[in-house]
């Protein structure tokens, strides 16, 4: 089992920069796919980016590619979200997930963080 923590959310203005973490416990982690998607209010929760256990392999929604990485630190437990050029229409809360295989669709992660609020200024 996994719990996942979010941070590094917080107010820029658009053309800026944020690295969102995703912390997680349990020595299984580096064993699990991990997602990020994001909610902004009054829309469905859409995804983001995902990587492999091993961080090999990452695949990114169109809305982002080029502008947003995902990393993960396996000895750290820890995922992260590096978004660059962050335009208005990236403000959402971000969220976290962790599943068996890397994936587009919310249903196929078993363990989600709280997430964590990123609001671009025009």
């Amino acid at each position: 089992q996994a719990q996942l923590v979010e941070s590094g959310g917080g107010l820029v203005q658009a053309g800026g920069s944020l690295r969102l973490s995703c912390a997680a416990s349990g020595r299984t982690f580096r064993s699990y796919a991990v997602g990020w998607f994001r909610q902004a209010p009054g829309k469905e929760r859409e995804f983001v980016a995902t990587i492999n256990s091993s961080g090999g392999s990452t695949y990114y929604a169109d809305s982002v590619k080029g502008r947003f990485t995902i990393s993960r630190d396996n000895a750290k437990n820890t995922v992260y979200l590096h978004m660059n050029n962050l335009k208005p229409e990236d403000t959402a809360v971000y969220y976290c997930a962790a599943g068996p295989f890397p994936s587009y669709g919310l249903g196929q992660y078993d363990y989600w963080g709280q997430g964590t609020q990123v609001t671009v200024s025009s």
